[in-house]
């Protein structure tokens, strides 16, 4: 981002309307100037091209089971329109060695354009069940479905990040978060209770095995717990619940908008709900990664460095500066033998966002693929990179539409591997 873009995206941002529209001409008019290359990389489309949209969703979790061959995918008609997430999206199977055929396993109507509907394999084998968010009887819940017998469990609550074991899951409450965050939340129910500070819970812990969901924070709990001023006669909410490896604790973002300005911290929790960690507290913090159980990579603006990647020890006040060259937002993750971080960025002047590979220890990224966005995916609907490593760690995926339409794509990493060992 150059220091134009810095100063509108600064004027404009309490205006959201207006910013959008200043930001849309600005690319537009880089866009007509630019090489209109959609696509570079050794990028391979692996879901279906056909008039359906596909895609996974978020990128904390990997659409691969255990051997690398299946693929779980959603498959929609349209993702492009806020009204379709009222229809049903279907969770398609997709057999990466026997040319990408696919089929059918199962149908959600919990779903949004930015994390799906929190589709995965259940571990600890992550090769026979999945368990997927749903709306059924008029509730949301989770199902984990038997992709050989077929059977279903229906589970009393959605699930927002499940433990590695799969023995239990974390969950919040998926219609306040839409009200506050569109596309990352269910249209399916309106948010019960608008009020500031919701008397109730915001974040629940699911017994997988009992089916037994109990509270284990409430949203006065996290107003209370090292108070800031402008958190008073605020709007609060919680996103971005992640578990750490070992299953012990969680981190969580906890924001709150008072007279148009958003905060964020970065809160961590045993999974029980109790030792509370203020773990960032510089106003920005967004996407973040556990790189092991006592680590979490984020991106945040900290003080007084400024906005970039950090890592962050849990329950301390240690930090350091990691890829130094990157000051733009992305989504991060660790490949599964920590050698080695994946990146993305949100669409540039150009419209394009790039993948970024970085060797941990060194300085600089690599490019790994560059995608154009086409125009009419922006807002609550855009098509964010997400990329998520497989078991092995020598291929990572990512939704695009530079293609005209949602699709699902690998980019092969095996070479960068190689050079490592």
């Amino acid at each position: 981002m150059n220091s134009v873009e810095r100063f509108i995206r600064e004027k404009t941002k309490r205006f959201k309307k207006t910013k959008a529209l200043i930001y849309l001409v600005y690319q537009s008019c880089f866009w007509l100037l630019s090489d209109r290359v959609p696509v570079t990389g050794d990028v391979r489309r692996v879901s279906p091209n056909d008039n359906h949209e596909y895609y996974f969703g978020y990128y904390d979790v990997s659409p691969w089971d255990l051997t690398d061959r299946y693929m779980l995918c959603l498959r929609v008609k349209n993702s492009y329109k806020a009204a379709a997430l009222k229809e049903p999206a279907e969770i398609i199977l997709i057999d990466t060695s026997n040319d990408n055929s696919f089929k059918v396993i199962a149908e959600t109507r919990a779903w949004n354009t930015q994390m799906g509907c929190r589709a995965q394999w259940v571990g600890p084998d992550f090769s026979k069940r999945i368990i997927f968010n749903d709306f059924r009887e008029g509730k949301f819940c989770s199902v984990i479905l038997d992709l050989e017998s077929g059977a279903e469990r229906v589970l009393c609550m959605p699930v927002y990040d499940v433990s590695k074991c799969s023995k239990f899951a974390l969950s919040l409450d998926f219609a306040r978060l839409q009200r506050l965050r569109q596309g990352y939340g269910y249209t399916n129910l309106p948010d019960s209770d608008t009020s500031n500070i919701p008397d109730k819970p915001c974040i629940y812990r699911l017994d997988i095995e009992k089916n037994e969901a109990k509270a284990i924070l409430s949203y006065n709990d996290l107003f209370k717990f090292e108070t800031r001023s402008d958190m008073v006669n605020a709007e609060h909410k919680v996103n971005h619940i992640m578990i750490n490896p070992c299953g012990e604790r969680f981190m969580v973002l906890h924001r709150w908008f008072n007279n148009g300005v958003k905060f964020t911290r970065l809160v961590t929790a045993d999974c029980d709900g109790g030792n509370l960690y203020n773990l960032l507290d510089d106003n920005m913090t967004s996407h973040s990664f556990w790189k092991n159980d006592s680590e979490i990579l984020t991106f945040a603006a900290k003080k007084p460095h400024g906005s970039g990647y950090y890592l962050l020890k849990d329950k301390s006040s240690e930090y350091s500066q990691t890829l130094p060259t990157l000051k733009v937002d992305g989504h991060p993750s660790y490949s599964p033998d920590g050698s080695r971080i994946i990146t993305d960025t949100y669409p540039n002047r150009e419209r394009k966002s790039r993948l970024y590979l970085n060797v941990v220890g060194e300085e600089g990224c690599e490019t790994i693929a560059t995608v154009f966005n086409p125009f009419k995916y922006k807002g609550i609907v855009r098509c964010d990179l997400h990329p998520r490593w497989n078991r092995s760690g020598d291929k990572i995926c990512f939704d695009g539409t530079f293609e005209g339409r949602r699709r699902l794509y690998t980019v092969d990493v095996a070479d960068n591997l190689a050079t490592i060992i």
